[in-house]
């Protein structure tokens, strides 16, 4: 059974949407497990203070690294990997996605204010991730994100496992256009290839769609797929 372990500093917020839909099923189906950690537990003054200043000034305030050590050290075993959810981390892409979905368990740690103290990273060998360029008020949104993104990677999840081979970035492509009934709407009507019954006229058709959605769309991506033809 696959699971994930969240620190956060508002637990009341989990699961949320990874109790709906299929990832609610494969949940009760104990598929995967969810354990949120709430690191106000493990502060130890009466007031439960998690922040304080940074040294040397700034703005905001940084998670202490005396009560996330604590939190962590009461939690996670010995070997298991941690990941700190930052703008300033790695890429979190879908080949991370799959790592990922090989381990027993991830551990993620949202942060707030203006972070964490870097000893906590250095002493506790946290990897520092990130799901995009941009700043979120804290990690549990990117929390979701990446249990999301691994949770339908897991065996027995999707209902269809063969769907996740035409997915984007599978091929360092983006999907292909895809249309449903009715047959015409809105005066536009569904590609012709596509109601023809020729399965590799079709397989074609999506090929070259996504050839040319990721060129014009993604050419960062367009270089890696040549690149790649090219071995």
């Amino acid at each position: 059974m696959w699971k994930a372990r969240v620190f956060t500093l508002y637990p009341e917020i989990y699961p949320g949407p990874l109790n709906k839909g299929l990832y609610g099923k494969a949940l009760e189906k104990k598929i995967w497990n969810l354990e949120v950690i709430n690191i106000r537990d493990s502060a130890g003054d009466k007031h439960k203070t998690v922040d304080d200043k940074p040294f040397g000034g700034g703005s905001g305030m940084l998670l202490k690294p005396d009560v996330l050590g604590k939190s962590i050290d009461a939690n996670i075993k010995k070997d298991e990997k941690i990941f700190y959810l930052t703008p300033k981390g790695i890429n979190f892409n879908q080949k991370k996605a799959k790592q990922f979905s090989k381990e027993k368990v991830i551990n993620l740690i949202c942060g707030h204010f203006e972070g964490v103290d870097e000893r906590i990273l250095n002493t506790r060998n946290i990897e520092q991730l990130s799901i995009g360029d941009y700043v979120l008020s804290g990690g549990e949104s990117a929390s979701f994100v990446v249990i999301d993104t691994v949770l339908r990677l897991l065996p027995g999840v999707l209902g269809n496992n063969n769907s996740k081979d035409d997915e984007s970035f599978e091929h360092d492509l983006l999907e292909y256009p895809q249309y449903t009934k009715p047959q015409i709407w809105e005066k536009k009507s569904v590609p012709e290839v596509l109601l023809s019954g020729n399965h590799s006229k079709i397989k074609d058709w999506r090929l070259s769609q996504s050839k040319d959605i990721t060129r014009r769309q993604r050419p960062d991506m367009w270089k890696k797929f040549l690149e790649k033809e090219k071995k």
